[in-house]
């Protein structure tokens, strides 16, 4: 038997579409009236079975053409539903000519026993019914009109429910997005806050009254309430991170973040992230995005501290950010601009660096717009007792001693060395000098401790040591520093700690400087 199914429901036409397949009867199917009808009259059909509530045209309307047409209204017509909107629509659905209504749902058995009788009694089907469809025209008609304005309101009220919720949705995540940003750069300039406060600690301010720091400082004074771009020359050890934060203390950008980046510190395989971040996945081992320096340092000023030592594939992007100000993150195609105050330092001949092929020219000139030189320590011995003086009272505090007595042969022996570790060497030498003092007066001489440099230096060998290039000098103390730590270079008793730098920063030195342990060689 062929056998039409009509409902907008798939779950109910794949059900009654099993169902009758599964008894034999050959089946076709179609969501609404319109469609059903367009189906009939290409193929017939044995027996219609037919939802009420359908969108176009409903069962009833859909029932009444049927029980109409001449060549039609013969077949067999069943209602198979549940949502009726009163008691009396099962009524009307018999007297519009449909030979039965089954509620869903029903069982599979009493379903298709119901199928059996109604063909079994199709040809006693009275066409008064058909008559009576007519009567019930304009109940009909009044009927649909009520049902489609009902839907009609339900749709409007389900698609600004639906309106409403996407708006929400939306504002949280964007506001959740908002949140992780936020905590991220929070946490982000928290480090750095710490570091600003070590350095304010570690540093204590500028101490000195000699002509070359009032130069220097005034140099500072002069370019620092503008946005030019600074480089800070120096030997290792004279300060220059110190004169960078003063610098940006002196300027309007005081109340914006410093961030201080150590390019000797950072891994090369990973300075790019850090100068300019990172979208998460931008490589192996990148498991959330990473805000970098620049953006952490955005309205305020970013000091990049031995900018010597960038690789030479990033002086391009760093370039671009002095000049445009934007760069784009790493694994990200979009651009961020950013309104940053840029100092640098270095202790290298970067003209002689540029020549050798390991620097950019066209950075290094806006690099230079305003250069200011840090004087060595042994240039403005006259602020050797200051600095004494500064120093003995912050690790006296530090170590809980009570040395209130420096003798003229000590503060002699400080002013005659000729600092090529500069006031980070001074700095060290103190403070072990005060470690190991056993009274109330500070003593330099300690047999089991000696320090990395005798005090005693005779004025040639002082001449000589002066006319010696930068990097032999660094060299010569590196070596010796190891030597006399028997080659260890971390802990409280390793080289990094004498020579006041990081273990890190420290190997990298030795690698450049060519300096190698003996038994490794």
């Amino acid at each position: 038997m062929n056998i039409l199914i009509v409902d907008d429901n798939e779950a109910n036409l794949y059900f009654l579409e099993a169902l009758l397949k599964g008894n034999g009867h050959e089946v076709r199917s179609a969501t609404n009236g319109t469609e059903a009808l367009e189906t009939l009259h290409h193929h017939g059909s044995d027996l219609i079975i037919s939802d009420i509530l359908m969108p176009v045209m409903d069962g009833f309307q859909f029932c009444r053409i049927v029980k109409t047409d001449a060549g039609l209204r013969d077949i067999p017509f069943i209602f198979y539903t549940a949502e009726y909107t009163s008691p009396g629509d099962a009524d009307l659905a018999i007297k519009i000519g449909a030979a039965r209504v089954i509620t869903k749902p029903c069982e599979p058995e009493a379903f298709m026993a119901a199928i059996e009788a109604v063909m079994a009694a199709s040809h006693r089907v009275d066409s008064a019914v058909n008559r009576e469809a007519f009567q019930e025209e304009d109940v009909l008609r009044t009927h649909n009109e009520r049902l489609v304005s009902k839907l009609e309101q339900k749709v409007v009220q389900l698609e600004k429910e639906i309106q409403v919720r996407k708006e929400a949705e939306r504002n949280l995540r964007n506001a959740l997005d908002t949140i992780k940003q936020l905590k991220a750069r929070l946490e982000a300039e928290n480090i750095y806050l710490r570091d600003e406060m070590k350095l304010k600690d570690h540093c204590g301010g500028i101490i000195g009254d000699s002509d070359p720091i009032k130069y220097t400082l005034r140099r500072i004074q002069q370019v620092a309430p503008t946005d030019v771009t600074v480089l800070l020359t120096g030997e290792t050890g004279t300060g220059k991170g110190l004169f960078a934060h003063y610098l940006h203390q002196k300027s309007r950008r005081k109340d914006r973040a410093f961030i201080n980046v150590n390019c000797a510190g950072l891994p090369a395989n990973l300075i790019e992230s850090e100068l300019f971040g990172r979208e998460k996945g931008a490589f192996t081992g990148s498991v959330a995005r990473q805000i970098g320096r620049f953006e952490l340092a955005n309205g305020g000023t970013i000091f990049l501290d031995e900018i010597g030592e960038l690789p030479v594939e990033l002086q391009a992007k760093l370039l671009k950010v002095i000049e445009d100000g934007e760069f784009e993150r790493l694994g990200s195609p979009y651009t961020v601009k950013v309104d940053v105050r840029v100092i640098a330092s270095t202790n290298r001949n970067l003209e002689r660096e540029i020549s050798n092929g390991r620097f950019r020219q066209d950075l290094f000139y806006r690099l230079n717009v305003f250069p200011v030189t840090i004087s060595p320590l042994r240039e403005r011995k006259e602020d050797i007792p200051a600095l004494v003086g500064f120093y003995k009272e912050r690790f006296v505090k530090k170590f809980g001693k009570r040395i209130d007595r420096i003798s003229p042969e000590t503060m002699q022996a400080f002013q005659n060395y000729n600092w090529p570790g500069n006031v980070r060497e001074l700095i060290n030498v103190l403070e072990k000098a005060i470690l190991l003092s056993e009274d109330r007066e500070l003593r330099l001489v300690d047999k089991l401790e000696p320090l990395p440099f005798a005090f005693n230096q005779t004025k040639d060998d002082s001449e000589i040591y002066e006319r010696k290039e930068l990097v032999e000098v660094e060299r010569d103390h590196i070596l010796k520093t190891l030597q006399e730590r028997g080659w260890r270079i971390e802990g409280p008793k390793g080289a990094a700690r004498i020579l006041g730098i990081n273990p890190n920063t420290l190997r990298s030195r030795m690698n450049k400087l060519g300096i190698k342990r003996p038994d490794m060689v």
